[in-house]
């Protein structure tokens, strides 16, 4: 797997050449293709070459196109990425509620696990604690909707009482820039194991296409807010605060014994949660773990 996120912010045509990403712009730039893990393509003035294309997606390079905003809007995802994607989707159909909803407890648990530790890091231990209780509270598949308290306890603790996640500002344009890349990162994996990405969990909306991701990547979210709330705050979200947000997927983070960056960590979380609800044991989860 590649470790670069290449970024096209200006007006290009990116093409292939000798198992490379050309880049033509105001400048030429080369990339190797087994370098790159994520292509972000910003500007829509761009052009891109249907070779280039399916050299991408045959190496399961995560391409992301932003709209006219340059936030992400759309993925590339390839038909084919397992060899057995057929078999594994019949076993997705058929996967039991029951092992669903445990394992989608113990991803909510995760979450506000990590979110009580960004709390307790930043000094705010009093909804660190009360969200260290909801942990324990957790029903499965969290009928109490312990994952909602937490969020708004946790989010009005970091960004104060009158933020909403609705609002259109700063923050929550950063907030969803961030969570995107995430999403998009995760949705790679679960389509390069052979699994569809509208088959969730939890979520289960007729217009996602990424239910499944919106599950998986709960856990990955206080990552985001980590960074985001040492943006400075102002009237326009940046290329420079993008750039600054995209260092998630560079983040070292354990698992188990093992140091590894984000992006690498979500290729073993991921197998770990097809493990889990193939063997129908939630032992067999791996969640990554990060000092605040």
């Amino acid at each position: 797997m590649g470790w670069r996120t290449v970024v096209v912010n200006s007006r290009a045509k990116l093409e292939l050449k000798n198992n490379y990403l050309v880049i033509r712009g105001e400048t030429v730039t080369r990339v190797f293709l087994d370098e790159i893990s994520i292509l972000m393509i910003e500007n829509t003035g761009s052009a891109v070459t249907v070779s280039l294309l399916e050299a991408l997606w045959s190496r399961k390079i995560a391409v992301i196109f932003c709209d006219k905003r340059r936030f992400p809007g759309a993925q590339l995802i390839p038909y084919y990425n397992s060899h057995d994607c057929s078999s594994k989707v019949q076993s997705q159909i058929k996967w039991p509620k029951y092992i669903k909803d445990l394992v989608w407890s113990e991803i909510i648990k995760e979450k506000i696990r990590n979110q009580a530790n960004l709390l307790y890091a930043n000094k705010l231990d009093r909804e660190g604690d009360l969200l260290t209780t909801y942990i324990e509270e957790v029903e499965v598949p969290d009928v109490t909707n312990r994952e909602g308290h937490a969020a708004k306890v946790y989010f009005n603790a970091l960004f104060g009482s009158a933020f909403s996640r609705s609002d259109n500002s700063f923050i929550n344009a950063a907030l969803n820039y961030g969570y995107g890349i995430i999403l998009s990162t995760l949705t790679r994996e679960i389509v390069a194991n052979g699994y569809l990405t509208q088959l969730g969990l939890f979520h289960h909306s007729v217009f996602n296409e990424f239910n499944f991701g919106s599950d998986l990547m709960e856990p990955y979210r206080p990552l985001v807010d980590s960074i985001v709330i040492n943006l400075e705050v102002k009237d326009d979200f940046t290329h420079d605060d993008k750039m600054e947000i995209l260092k998630v997927l560079n983040m070292k983070v354990k698992i188990d014994t093992i140091t590894l960056t984000v992006l690498n960590s979500i290729s073993y979380y991921v197998r770990s949660v097809f493990e889990a609800i193939e063997n129908e044991d939630a032992s067999f989860l791996r969640f990554y773990r990060y000092e605040f």
